[in-house]
């Protein structure tokens, strides 16, 4: 077993939160919902108001935004107040005098020397759905909010549905390019599968799937092998379109010769898995968890975990699939979008009861009947690692091609929605990744037949709310410089005593820390905090790395024959058994494969997927007797250690005045140094087996 395996338990320090987990603190929540005021009706007529620009030359209060955020009180000055008279050869604010400079200062600079710093501002106009909850922690934080827009830049631009909801040219927006195209069913599952053919122990997390159409005859054929080897196997199996979402188009199958399977192949591209038959249940009924995850920085990668989340509960009590009860969505499927019309959903404002509950209140439950709730979550740590590893290669690739080094651009980072199902053992499953989770702190309910009105949602708030507000917390632009001014403050003068809290208020301008009221931050560090344990499978992130090398064109993400070419000379991959003809009709049988599955032609070449299965082939040729993820692993030390000897080489003749070439090579810490090359093994021809079709260049 290679360390970190799945059958290791984190020591993720996680026990005291667990348990706090499991019991929230509601009084602290409510207060923080007090102090926030109501969010409703106010807010939604302020909505609807026309907008209006901002006005440099007028006060703060008439700029938009300024009605939802929290007046601040106006700067103290120090004349106004007795203090103790400052020690000789320094300002009133304790700080060294300099030379040639009166000690006397008008009160507009004594009150500007420590003055709080601006308030952070967020562009709430592409919000949509997530708008009330954003509002609530904006109020929260004492940020200032647009929810209009702004002519000048702001810090932070909250977007709804992806990356391109606007242009952004600086601050931060909480969309990853690509992220949208990345989570969807197809992508997530042959990037699932490609881990899995390197760690297949590692990623048994994920069920087994098939892409439909183009793998439908594969999928019929499996299933048939299997079943004629053992009779008695009754599978059932579920059906999800690519591109849909809130349940729409899944359904159970028992057999690949449904005919409604038939169906989906003539209208649009979807997934079909093994169903879990066996999850746990609670109150005799089906749940899955949703899970929030903030992928704060994506190289380095930089990952957190909410300590609550949702638990959404089928509204009819479970049984295994059966052919009669197939078609009884909610036994089945646990989507809230689909439950919420059952007459037998409940709406609570328990945490602990309803259709809908925090996850805290499960694992509280579970903790009663002796569960060990430190490897339920060590369990869930882990598979949210691994799937966010399995995702960062190719949002690289639409990374570097959004956002080209060199040109200006914002940082981004994203809250995801992990749908995650407990079975019968408490392990858990990835259902499927959500890049945009709703964020809505209201449902419906009907009044009357036909009449609707939207409620609060305490639960949804509870968990909601909490994940934005700590997500602009970690994300603060000034909060570095909010510290510096905070450490400046509080380091004593030689030959002084430390100063007292008045006078630090005073020093303030009488501005509390912006964050003393509010509870401890609930999303908590899985990566880089545990790196060294999962480092090991990042072998196509690496990979990635020397296909982005070799794109060439800024902006572009495929790969040209060119630059293939150049990256099988650069690495001395070419030898007397692998000819540089053979290398090109490679590239063109892969390619042209791979084009036809995918749907995006905006261009042609070699997409990383295609590069990544080319890199197999090449592994498989030149490291023998190796399971396949060491052949692979090899090929990329050879790779990074041709390179970095090359970009040495160029590093030096650009020092002598010759003409350089590319930059030093910049991979991961692991690529730094250049090793020495791995040996090569061609005692007998490999025995690992790819799940593409092996390919053998004239």
């Amino acid at each position: 077993m290679q360390p970190g395996g799945s059958e290791r338990e984190l020591a993720v320090g996680w026990e005291a939160e667990a348990v706090a987990a499991a019991e929230p603190q509601a009084a602290a929540a409510e207060q923080v919902r007090v102090d926030a005021g109501a969010s409703g009706e106010p807010e939604r007529k302020a909505r609807e108001e026309p907008a209006k620009d901002p006005v440099p030359a007028q006060p703060r209060a008439t700029e938009e935004g300024d009605a939802r955020v929290l007046p601040r009180p106006p700067p103290a000055l120090p004349v106004s107040r007795p203090k103790l008279a400052p020690a000789p050869g320094l300002w009133p604010q304790g700080k060294p005098r300099s030379k040639g400079q009166s000690c006397k200062r008008s009160p507009s600079r004594r009150s500007g020397e420590y003055h709080s710093l601006r308030p952070v501002t967020v562009d709430s106009s592409k919000a949509r759905t997530s708008l009330d909850a954003l509002k609530i922690s904006i109020r929260q934080l004492q940020w200032k909010e647009f929810p209009f827009g702004r002519r000048l830049p702001c810090d932070i631009y909250w977007h709804g549905v992806s990356f391109h909801d606007s242009d952004i040219y600086s601050g931060q927006v909480n969309k990853f390019p690509g992220m949208t195209e990345m989570v969807r069913k197809i992508t997530l599952s042959r990037a699932v599968r490609i881990m899995q053919s390197l760690f297949p122990e590692e990623y048994n997390f994920y069920p087994r799937s098939w892409i439909l159409p183009d793998e439908f005859q594969l999928f019929a054929a499996q299933v048939r092998m299997v079943k004629d080897g053992n009779p008695s196997w009754k599978p059932t199996f579920i059906v999800k379109p690519d591109g849909g979402c809130q349940g729409d188009g899944i359904y159970l199958i028992k057999d690949p010769s449904d005919i409604r399977l038939a169906g989906t192949l003539q209208r649009r591209p979807a997934v079909v898995q093994e169903y879990i038959c066996k999850p746990l249940l609670i109150d005799k009924l089906k749940f899955d968890i949703r899970l929030y995850v903030l992928l704060k920085s994506l190289d380095p990668l930089e990952i957190y975990i909410a300590k609550d989340g949702l638990s959404r509960f089928c509204t009819e009590p479970y049984q295994e699939p059966t052919p009669k009860n197939l078609h009884h969505i909610f036994m089945h499927l646990t989507n809230y979008s689909l439950n919420i019309h059952s007459g037998n959903f409940v709406h609570s404002d328990s945490t602990s009861t309803g259709s809908k509950r925090t996850f805290s209140s499960i694992l509280c439950r579970l903790s009663s009947k002796g569960v060990d709730i430190k490897k339920v979550w060590s369990d869930i740590i882990s598979l949210v690692i691994k799937t966010v590893i399995a995702l960062t290669p190719e949002l690289k690739v639409f990374y570097q091609s959004d956002i080209p080094a060199g040109r200006p651009g914002p940082t981004c980072f994203q809250i995801l929605g992990f749908d995650i199902l407990l079975m019968k053992n408490l392990k858990p499953i990835l259902l499927e990744v959500n890049a945009n989770p709703s964020m809505r702190i209201e449902h419906e309910q009907e009044l009357s037949p036909g009449v609707f009105e939207n409620v609060p949602s305490l639960v949804d708030e509870e968990v909601k709310v909490a994940v934005i507000r700590d997500t602009l917390r970690l994300m603060d632009p000034l909060k570095k410089k909010r510290e510096n001014q905070s450490q400046q403050l509080e380091k004593p003068e030689a030959g002084k005593e430390d100063p007292s809290d008045s006078d630090l208020a005073i020093a303030s301008d009488g501005n509390p820390n912006p964050e003393a009221h509010l509870p401890s931050i609930c999303l908590k560090q899985v990566f880089p905090k545990y790196a060294k344990q999962f480092n090991y499978l990042r072998l196509v992130d690496r990979m990635a790395n020397l296909f982005i090398r070799f794109l060439g064109i800024k902006g572009t993400m495929k790969l040209g024959p060119t630059g293939f070419r150049t990256f099988i000379r650069n690495c001395k991959l070419s030898s007397s058994s692998l000819s540089m003809a053979a290398v090109d009709i490679l590239y063109i049988d892969i390619t042209r494969r791979w084009n036809s599955m995918t749907l995006d032609q905006r261009d042609s070449g070699m997409c990383l997927q295609a590069f990544v299965e080319a890199f197999f082939y090449l592994a498989q040729r030149k490291f023998k007797l190796l399971p396949l993820h060491k052949q692979v692993a090899s090929l990329i030390d050879l790779c990074e250690y041709h390179l970095s000897l090359l970009d040495e080489k160029r590093l030096v003749c650009g020092r002598s005045g010759r003409p350089g070439g590319r930059p030093p090579y910049s991979g991961t810490p692991q690529e730094a140094a250049p090793a020495a090359p791995p040996a090569e093994s061609d005692l007998r021809p490999c025995t690992a087996k790819l799940s593409h079709p092996r390919h053998a260049p004239a």
